[in-house]
């Protein structure tokens, strides 16, 4: 891990930036909030944090990705979520000082901008809105979470496969090309597995049952067509 200066890119761009939640703060709350921070770089496969970790800080995703995950007590590990650039993390530590359940590591080489939990918390008194905004994340994130556990405890895992895909379509608005939609995975399979909690064995054996099947078209190693829509909506 390096620990650099300030999060500040440019005069007139900060990481926070990227986040919705921030990106119309006037300019002289983005300084106040960027002076009461840190900014770190985590190299692929580093920890940023572990269970049973204290902080009271936000952090944010300037560059990279980080997988937030959990692991058994058997040694398995469930991705609860991957953030991407303009993502944070560590929202809890607003309004409830506590330890961590979770772990953090970086996927590939990633800067974290980190800022004091108080500092966010001096702004929440002075624009609550703010704190409904991150309220409204929470929520997101809470729903997402029942999702998961639905899934893992309803879905088998061609359904869990099956919900993930048109999931992907809805999320990045692929569009149909002759009724087909092609999905460029943002992770590798062992990733993917591990988030729809599987391995990385049957995944492979299931995705290609799906292709026998005249459901999807596998090209490479990221790349999935859908080539049955219907079908693959049939299988939930």
């Amino acid at each position: 891990m390096k620990v650099c200066c300030n999060c500040q890119s440019s005069h007139d761009h900060y990481c926070i930036d990227n986040v919705p939640i921030f990106v119309d703060l006037p300019f002289e709350i983005k300084e106040s909030i960027m002076a009461a921070s840190s900014h770190k770089k985590y190299g692929k496969g580093e920890i940023i944090f572990s269970p049973g970790d204290y902080f009271d800080y936000l952090f944010v995703v300037n560059k990279g990705r980080v997988k937030i995950s959990k692991i058994s007590a058997m040694g398995k590990e469930q991705i609860l979520r991957i953030l991407e650039p303009g993502e944070f993390m560590g929202e809890l530590s607003l309004f409830n000082n506590t330890l961590l359940t979770n772990s953090a590591e970086a996927m590939e080489d990633t800067e974290i901008c980190i800022i004091k939990s108080q500092r966010i918390r001096e702004l929440i008194m002075e624009k609550p809105e703010i704190a409904l905004k991150f309220l409204q994340k929470y929520a997101e994130r809470i729903e997402q979470s029942e999702e998961l556990i639905e899934q893992i405890g309803l879905m088998d895992v061609e359904q869990r496969i099956a919900s993930y895909l048109i999931s992907m379509v809805e999320k990045k608005n692929i569009k149909s090309r002759n009724n087909e939609y092609e999905i460029n995975l943002s992770v590798s399979k062992g990733v993917l597995a591990s988030m729809i909690g599987t391995t990385q064995e049957t995944l492979s054996r299931k995705l290609s049952l799906l292709q026998d099947n005249g459901l999807i078209k596998l090209i490479g190693h990221r790349k999935i067509i859908i080539t049955d829509m219907d079908g693959l909506e049939n299988i939930l």
